[in-house]
């Protein structure tokens, strides 16, 4: 079997834990190289990977100095150092799989697409709800036109209390003078997916929602600024969600000492022991999106940190049935009008595909196609997932402007190189 190389930029939670462990269970491909400023982290993937010393790097600038010497690179750095590195990589010939988002505004990712014209370059985005059993087996219902002609979509993002807390209150996503807007940073293949999904160009866009609850005055009576400190019985309490005996995500995040002496050492010095109501964080934690696409097809995306669990649900509604669907049960319900209904219960093709339900071991599986040769252009290149992200910046604009954004003209904007 011909096996493929690929260099890991930035040894992560993206890096490390979803896509390092997925390419160690595949015969096919392999990391040569990884760069990674973190000396344990660096360090640590290097040893599963059984990388030798001169292909490990403090920086992915160090890559790019030598020659070409692998046939992919994969890059999960931090949302603000995405461009410069796929840049980089595009120009040495290599093909390119980019975490989301492609960039954290209008011009760097214009600046992007701009190279990636030039070179003629392949750019996968990890758009990964597209490679899910889930949202295909969807967009094949919809296709075939199972219930009828499409007329609209309401998706619901359940992000989960402590995840919203995790990442976007305490984490590395909880200012967008730092990273993204949350609309950009955890939905846009949210907005993707619906693209995806209806198969059409979205017309006109608005949107409202703000930072509701995760703020300074919203802190109960006695709340202090570490949780360490704190004897409030509260659900965002970090001694709950970061001391018990689990030590997965999110936990493994918090420190590369996991031990209990590590983790209480990161709750009463970092980011992620400081209370919910008193942090920097400044992203919305809850927004609604709506969108009418062509051919009179309208939808609504609602993300909320306001859920127990973590998953998606959709409503799809056509002129001859409905369609209800829950991506972290793997269940679609289709009822077919005046014909009874049907309960489809899409198994995973491996027990172990767990990741953004079988996406993350999807959008693997995609590139190293790319990487071989297989398929020219992957179900999310860069020109396919522009649009979601003018989209993200579109919806904030209309948040915090209250307007209608026709979305023609941002397009017209973009793409007036």
């Amino acid at each position: 079997m011909d096996k493929v190389s690929v260099i890991m930029i930035g040894a992560g939670n993206r890096g490390y834990e979803a896509y390092g462990r997925i390419i160690l269970k595949r015969p096919d491909i392999k990391v040569v190289a990884v760069a990674e400023p973190n000396d344990i982290r660096r360090e640590r993937f290097a040893r599963e990977h059984n990388i030798p010393k001169e292909f490990q790097f403090k920086s992915w600038e160090e890559v790019f100095e030598r020659e070409k010497f692998a046939d992919g690179v994969i890059i999960t750095t931090m949302d603000r150092m995405h461009v410069a590195p796929a840049k980089s990589a595009i120009k040495k010939g290599y093909k390119v799989l980019l975490e989301k988002p492609i960039g954290v505004n209008m011009d760097e990712i214009k600046d992007l697409y701009r190279e990636a014209k030039k070179y003629n370059a392949s750019i996968t985005v990890a758009h990964v709800l597209r490679y899910t059993p889930f949202f295909q087996k969807l967009r094949e219902l919809l296709i075939k036109k199972a219930i009828g002609d499409l007329v609209g979509i309401n998706l619901v993002e359940n992000i989960g209390f402590f995840h919203f807390a995790h990442s976007f209150v305490r984490g590395n996503w909880r200012n967008s003078n730092t990273s993204a807007p949350s609309i950009l940073a955890k939905s846009c293949h949210d907005l993707d997916i619906l693209i995806f999904l209806v198969r059409e160009k979205v017309k006109y866009l608005s949107s409202y929602g703000e930072l509701v609850h995760f703020r300074k005055e919203k802190a109960p009576s006695g709340a202090t600024e570490r949780c360490l400190d704190c004897k409030l019985d509260c659900p965002y309490d970090a001694k709950k969600i970061y001391l018990g005996d689990y030590t997965g995500w999110p936990v493994s995040v918090i420190s590369e000492d996991l031990s209990l002496e590590g983790r209480l050492k990161a709750l009463r010095e970092g980011p992620y022991g400081r209370c919910v109501y008193f942090s920097d964080n400044n992203v919305v934690d809850h927004q609604v999106v709506s969108l009418k696409f062509e051919n009179s097809i309208y939808a609504t995306f609602t993300m909320s940190a306001f859920t127990e669990k973590i998953t998606r649900k959709i409503n799809v509604y056509g002129t001859h049935g409905e369609i209800y669907g829950d991506l972290d049960e793997n269940i679609i319900e289709v009822k077919y009008f005046g014909k009874g209904e049907e309960r489809i219960n899409l198994n995973l093709p491996f027990k172990d595909m767990v990741g953004h339900g079988g996406g993350d071991e999807g959008i693997i599986d995609e590139f190293v196609k790319a990487l071989k040769g297989e398929v020219k252009d992957t179900l999310s290149n860069i020109e396919e997932s522009i649009e979601s992200h003018l989209m993200a910046f579109s919806a904030e604009e209309a948040r915090l402007n209250n307007k209608i954004v026709d979305m023609d003209q941002v397009r017209k904007n973009f793409y007036e190189l």
